[in-house]
Parts: structure tokens; sequence; C-alpha cells
């Protein structure tokens, strides 16, 4: 009884040889890479590298699990395919006439990134408590400075409740932006925000006009709770009038323009002395949405406060 052995054609014989410790290779990149995006971002250059394959995609399950999404794609992703799943993160699909040949390899990648994911996911909450953390200190300082402030309006009023119930209201606006995410989608509708900004100071003499009619990439309450203070500042400066503008700069800068004709930030009034805790608990809320504000004094009499945000974020 005769063996019949197994040609190996040269171009399966090259594959292999191109594929030679790949394995060790995959096992680095998945520990050295940042995340799981730079992992399979990685291998797929590396596979294309040494011409194993001819392209490479990966691909992860939509939100409703009725199809799949393509998260990278790079090479000639037609012709003969294979395909590797890797659990919870999707599946590799591997372009090629030796594509095949190179899923038991690859499944090693399968038990790696559900570690790299699991380790993603605790540095995305860690991330996340830390915000809530340093927003749990804002909190307690925007409370105790605007809580106070209202109450010594309330107490000069006829009848206090009145300013009694817009304190707890500020308070519950300052809870709702402290609430506001970086990863917020969306803007804010400026108008509005000023509208509830104004309301949540009560009556004033000072004109507040907005020349603003689109969004700005701050979330709602974030921006009211900024805007509101702005205001509040201005009208403690003897502003008569305020103006709110928005200015576009190169590069997706958007800058959000409030502009007052009070007493400025070099004399002794309240906008640049007791004011000051306000505005450094809302510095770091603008900033915890990825955007910053500024002080300037105007060239003519007043204050200008600028909010300076990128397109596309929060």
């Amino acid at each position: 009884m005769s063996a019949t052995a197994t040609r190996i054609s040269p171009e399966h014989r090259s594959a292999r040889k191109r594929s030679h410790g790949l394995q060790d290779e995959l096992v680095y990149i998945a520990g050295a890479a940042e995340d799981v995006f730079s992992v399979l971002e990685d291998v797929g250059a590396l596979l294309l590298r040494r011409g194993i394959v001819a392209g490479v995609e990966w691909r992860t399950k939509q939100a409703d699990g009725s199809s799949f999404h393509v998260e990278l794609a790079a090479g000639d992703t037609t012709g003969p395919r294979a395909t590797v799943s890797l659990g919870g993160v999707g599946r590799l699909v591997l372009y090629g006439d030796f594509a095949a040949d190179l899923v038991a390899t690859l499944g090693i990648l399968r038990p790696l990134l559900r570690l790299r994911s699991r380790g993603d996911q605790l540095a995305a909450h860690a991330s996340r408590l830390a915000r809530r953390t340093e927003a749990l200190d804002d909190v307690a300082g925007l409370v105790a400075h605007d809580v106070r402030s209202s109450l010594i309006a309330a107490l000069r009023d006829e009848d206090p409740r009145e300013g009694l119930t817009r304190a707890l209201e500020l308070v519950d606006s300052i809870l709702e932006a402290a609430r506001a995410d970086q990863v917020t989608t969306g803007g804010a509708r400026v108008a509005d925000c000023l509208q509830l900004a104004i309301a949540d100071l009560g009556e004033s003499s000072t004109d507040v006009v907005c020349s603003v009619s689109g969004d700005f990439p701050i979330p709602p309450a974030a921006l009211r709770l900024v805007l509101r203070n702005l205001l509040a500042n201005a009208i403690a400066a003897g502003a008569k009038r305020v103006h709110v503008s928005l200015l576009a700069r190169g590069g997706g800068r958007r800058m959000l323009v409030v502009d007052d004709d009070g007493v400025g930030l070099t004399s002794a009034d309240p906008y640049a002395t007791g004011a000051q805790l306000g505005l450094r608990l809302c510095r770091r809320l603008v900033e915890r949405c990825g955007g910053a504000l500024e002080l300037r004094p105007r060239a003519i009499r007043g204050t200008r406060a600028v909010i300076i945000a990128e397109k596309g974020k929060p």
C-alpha cells in the first residue's frame, strides 16, 4: 500500500514562508497597541506588508444585530475571501488566494482582543468616574455660590418666596449641567439656552440681544448655566446692554461671544471680584465639554466673554 504525498505548490510554499512567525507578531501588536481599533489597524497593515493577503476588512455588528458595519478597510477587498471571528469585537475578513490558510493562525486574536476590549472598557469607565468626581466638586461650588446669591436677592424682595423658588430652579439647572458629559452628542440652540438663562435671573433692566439663530457644540444644560453666569456678571457690572453673537474660525473652531457695556474687568466691581468663583467653575465646565472660556476687556467699555468650541463636539 503506497502513500500519496501531498504536493504543495510554490505559491502556497511562499505564502507559508511569509506567514512564519506571524503569531508572535500578532501577540506583540495586541499588547503594544493603544486600543482595539489600533490593534486591528496594525494587524491589517502587517498582513498587507508581508504580502499574505491582498486586502483586509474589520467589521463590527450593528447595534440591532441585523448586519455588520465596515470599521476599517485596506488593500484590494475583492476576490476570494475568508472570515475570522473575533468574538465581541466583530470579524476580520481576509481577501486573497490564500486567505483561508490564515484563519486558524489569526484565531489567536480572539482571546487577545477580548482582553483588550475589556481593558478599554475599564479605562473608559475610569475616565467617566474621574470626570464625575470632578463634576461633583464643581456642583458643590456652583450650588453654594448661586444659591447664596439667590438667597441674598430673595431677602431684598418684598415677597421672598419668588426668589426662593428661583433659587431651587437654579439648583436643578446646575445639577443637570453637571450631568453633561464630554461624549454628549449634538449641540445647544443658543437662542433657547439664552432665554432660559434670562428667565433664571428674573427681572432685569439690562437689554439682552441675540443675533445667533443656530446651534453651538456644547450640551444645552451646560451652555444655559454658563450664559446665566455671564449675564449675571454683566448685570452686576452695571451693563445696560448685552449682545450675544457667533463667530466662526478656521479649522472648525466656533466662538460664541457675549459683549456687555458694563464697567469692565479693571475696576473693583463684583464682575472682577465676587463673581470669580462662578466664572472659574464655568471655565471648568466648558473645558470638560471640550471648549474654553475667555474674558477680555472691550476697547471702548465693558467686557467680552468668549466661549470657544470645536465644531463636531461634544
